[in-house]
């Protein structure tokens, strides 16, 4: 993989955001972006212990992925007060993944500030993600193709991100967002894994306040360094291709994944990771 670091500023204007980020489609780390908000200075794990201890949050851990599973479904729950016990107690793969816990708790919604930067966010969409040291967020990309503010608090995050003209090299698994779970990103082996070697992407460390701009459909792989979480803010893809796409993630192809696995089991799972491997080799022109 050839991975340049992610270009870093320490602040920037609506227009210029638009100009040389949203509008071209490249990524972008702001340094200490959220350092005006509320929740620069009260969000950490003692924080989200004191206002959401109670609230009852869905974990997954980084098992393969089993026929047994819905899309996208839970591996465990816990409070969340619990949880940060866990967190802080020692390593764990456990991840809360893509939660609303500020619908659940609003007084979080009073420490940050939706950011003018160019991008219509959804409202309704601000999303947490919590993990603990060393976990790992699988390479994926997201359902609905967004535009995503990642605001990082409490630790270290590092970050590994490709354009999806880089989809190609990355093992993709058919009928899914994932690439090969079997894939250590952070130390490929290129003997089983050759089309990596053409894989150009960029690579970041977040720390707390820092904001990293994904443009529409880029793949991502998250590492916690220390424990720590993370928020998302999304804007609908202005390409009408990605909508498109997005379109069928939603509206088709989760519901036929889902159909496949009850109808095939395992065999389904087994099949699609054995594509991803054909698929890339055949289109790479990669004899093994």
């Amino acid at each position: 993989m050839l991975l340049e670091q992610v270009p870093r500023i320490d602040e920037i204007s609506k227009e210029d955001f638009i100009k040389y980020y949203l509008d071209p489609q490249r990524p972008v780390v702001v340094n200490k972006f959220a350092s005006d908000w509320p929740a620069y200075e009260k969000w950490s794990l003692d924080y989200m212990r004191e206002v959401a201890g109670e609230q009852e949050v869905p974990l997954y851990d980084d098992r393969p992925v089993s026929y047994k599973d819905g899309f996208n479904q839970p591996h465990a729950r816990m409070k969340m007060g619990a949880y940060i016990d866990l967190l802080e107690t020692k390593p764990t793969n456990y991840r809360i993944f893509l939660y609303n816990l500020l619908k659940e708790v609003p007084r979080l919604q009073k420490d940050f500030s939706w950011p003018d930067i160019g991008l219509k966010l959804v409202r309704q969409l601000p999303m947490l993600f919590f993990g603990g040291k060393g976990s790992r967020v699988f390479m994926h990309f997201d359902i609905d193709y967004s535009n995503i503010l990642h605001f990082h608090f409490h630790g270290k995050k590092q970050c590994v991100i490709f354009p999806p003209d880089q989809s190609d090299y990355l093992y993709k698994i058919p009928h899914s967002l994932i690439a090969r779970e079997d894939i250590d990103f952070d130390d490929p082996d290129y003997e089983q894994w050759p089309a990596l070697r053409h894989a150009k992407g960029y690579i970041t460390n977040l720390e707390h306040g820092d904001m990293l701009y994904m443009p529409e459909g880029y793949w991502h792989y998250m590492k916690y360094e220390t424990p720590g979480f993370s928020m998302s803010l999304r804007a609908f893809p202005r390409r009408t291709s990605n909508l498109i796409k997005a379109a069928y993630n939603v509206f088709f192809m989760r519901h036929f994944d889902n159909y496949m696995r009850r109808i095939k089991g395992q065999r389904w799972i087994d099949e699609k990771n054995a594509k991803a491997v054909i698929n890339t080799h055949r289109k790479l022109g990669i004899n093994l």
